[in-house]
């Protein structure tokens, strides 16, 4: 069907203004997915979001005027309220719709593609009886670009409309232009019936599918931002397979800028998975950010070059004080656009768990009102912020933004670190012995503990491939492949290393101060640039104590004791075979068509262990 018929049936749906809107794009795909929206989902009007401040601003209003946000006492911050429980990514009923005749791996939730759209649908019909349908148009990476990803979101939220103002680039004049790939991303949420706190009231009912053969995804009954917010972790799902059919990487890091001598500076992306320090690790003082979260990798003349897939941060607000992260809480703390979620509240203040100063003993917070020792129905208490809270902040209000954020061709990578949180193996940082090394002994091998960032258990040990495996929506396998593939076309990959915060003494203390990551990072950045040396050791490639002594001072104006360098540095083989074969043992178990050259990488590093 031609476009102008798509919007003949969709005029009836719209007022003169937003048909204009509407009408001003040229793209059928478009106005099909909208008319589809709204005869399933049957809202009560359709707003069409461009990218005049006019609009934005309206936006904004609308998510106070409605309640779904409300604001603090500091100009231009409100926050938000997900359901009790709706507080964080949710594995169990985020499914991917699988056609019959196909298969994905075992680890991923699924559910046949024909049964999994009919549920969906059935959830989502008439649930925008009484709202108004947002229409958003998004870019995944800077906009006219190679890197760029039209995105259509179709929402009854105004907090997640808000929310997308911060996270990602418009990208109405885009469409407008006409100038799209062939390729477009569409999302479709809704909040369901809420109760009077603006919260999903049938939380049993919710549901996140992902359909990869339409590059589509639904989501009903959750307002939880990494359920709703369709271009986050949901989109990541849907662009891991775009870059697998199209020869680059998506990849779940950071993306910095690291300062050397004579202000020389190096960009490092890296994978941590949530609540392993990533966000930290991007803001660190006197670098500068481009990303915390998801990069998009292509080889341009075989260069490593890299954009943010997003323009802010959805970052996690616990422990975040003015000591540890002087950068975002500056932010947190000043008058601008910031949207504070599952945090407590009182007097119009926010507060979060660890922000370094006495919490009220009662307020509002996700389960309402709130006092000391309240208790949920299960009678376990209900802390006084979540642990998983967050806030939204456009990274352009960062003091430390990269002047590159938009740069159409991306930043060179001259280094990629992995890390997660490993209490008894990995060194707090090495070097691997190559591309093939690093993408195996420290991404493929990374291994973590699971955090309230997911819904589940907390503490349990796992491998987290590459801190992505979550999100993998091709064999695992294949992922790995497609790693050691790209790098193996570069003409300077780049230097890989293995981090790890999170190192613990016998006795179970922390061996690593939570400032010491600008150390390990300051160091990275040497040995990129080939200024330091470095020990071999069965695992990479470890700092000398002298470069490591000389950057304590020069970073942190502190003395670094040897002691602390030998209990830091030495070598755990029995931890370090046990992890092995922890890492063997899950691909043997999970992906049956894991490369050859992980074994021999892992039996490898085995050996050296053995001889050490």
């Amino acid at each position: 069907m031609k476009s102008n018929n798509y919007l003949e049936i969709l005029k009836p749906e719209l007022d003169e203004r937003n048909y204009q809107k509407i009408s001003a794009i040229a793209n059928p795909k478009v106005h099909q997915f909208i008319i589809k929206a709204a005869k399933l989902c049957a809202p009560h009007k359709i707003f069409i979001c461009t990218d005049s401040k006019e609009d934005i601003a309206y936006v904004r209003k609308q998510a106070i005027s409605t309640g779904e946000e409300k604001p603090l006492a500091i100009p231009g911050h409100t926050y938000h309220f997900d359901g009790i429980e709706d507080q964080g990514r949710d594995r169990e009923v985020t499914k991917y719709l699988v056609p019959q005749k196909e298969t994905l791996s075992k680890n991923l939730n699924q559910i046949e593609r024909k049964k999994g759209l009919a549920e969906i649908k059935r959830l989502m019909k008439n649930s925008m009886r009484n709202h108004t349908m947002i229409i958003r148009f998004l870019s995944l990476g800077p906009t006219n670009s190679i890197f760029s990803i039209p995105c259509l979101q179709c929402t009854d939220s105004w907090y997640v409309a808000h929310t997308e103002d911060l996270l990602y680039r418009p990208a109405y004049e885009m469409f407008r232009q006409g100038n799209l790939p062939s390729e477009l991303f569409c999302f479709l949420h809704s909040a369901g019936n809420l109760d009077k706190n603006m919260v999903s009231a049938q939380p049993e009912k919710k549901r996140i599918y992902i359909d990869y053969t339409e590059d589509t995804i639904y989501s009903i009954n959750t307002q939880y931002a990494g359920n709703t917010v369709g271009l986050k972790k949901l989109a990541l799902r849907l662009t891991i397979r775009k870059a697998d059919r199209e020869g680059w990487l998506a990849e779940h890091m950071l993306l910095m800028g690291v300062y050397g001598t004579k202000k020389r500076k190096t960009y490092f992306a890296g994978a941590f998975p949530s609540a392993c320090g990533k966000t930290a690790t991007a803001m660190l003082p006197g670098e500068t950010i481009l990303g915390d979260d998801i990069a998009y990798f292509r080889d341009i003349d075989g260069k490593l070059k890299a954009v943010n897939a997003e323009a802010g941060i959805f970052g996690i607000i616990q422990n975040i004080t003015p000591s540890d992260d002087p950068t975002i809480y500056k932010v947190l703390t000043t008058p601008g656009e910031v949207i504070f979620s599952n945090i407590l509240v009182k007097d119009k203040k926010p507060y979060w768990l660890g922000m370094d100063c006495k919490l009220p003993k009662e307020g509002i917070n996700f389960s309402g009102k709130w006092y000391e020792n309240k208790t949920n129905n299960k009678g376990n208490k209900i802390p006084p912020a979540h642990k998983n809270a967050r806030y939204a902040v456009s990274l352009k209000a960062l003091d430390n933004v990269d002047q590159q954020l938009d740069n159409p061709s991306g930043v060179e990578l001259t280094g990629i670190m992995y890390g997660g949180r490993d209490a008894k193996a990995y060194v707090p940082v090495q070097q691997s012995f190559d591309w093939e090394h690093g993408i195996i002994a420290y991404g493929a091998s990374l291994e973590t503990e699971t955090t309230f960032a997911t819904l589940g258990k907390e503490g349990v040990s796992e491998i987290n491939v590459m801190s992505i495996q979550d999100f993998v929506s091709i064999p695992l396998g294949k992922y790995i492949r497609n790693n050691l593939q790209f790098g193996k076309k570069l003409k300077n990959p780049p230097f890989i290393f293995g981090v790890n915060y999170f190192l613990r003494s016998k006795e179970g203390k922390f061996l690593n101060g939570i400032r010491d990551k600008h150390v390990w990072i300051k160091w990275m950045e040497l040995r990129a640039h080939n200024n330091v040396k470095a020990i071999k050791s069965p695992t990479g490639l470890i700092p000398v104590y002298k470069d490591l002594k000389m950057l304590f001072r020069k970073v942190l104006r502190k003395d670094y004791k040897k002691e602390d360098y030998i209990n830091q540095f030495t070598t755990r083989v029995p931890e370090n075979i046990a992890k092995l074969e922890r890492v063997e043992k899950f691909y043997r178990t999970n992906a049956n068509d894991a490369p050859k050259e992980l074994f021999k990488v892992v039996k490898e590093q085995k050996q050296r262990l053995l001889k050490a």
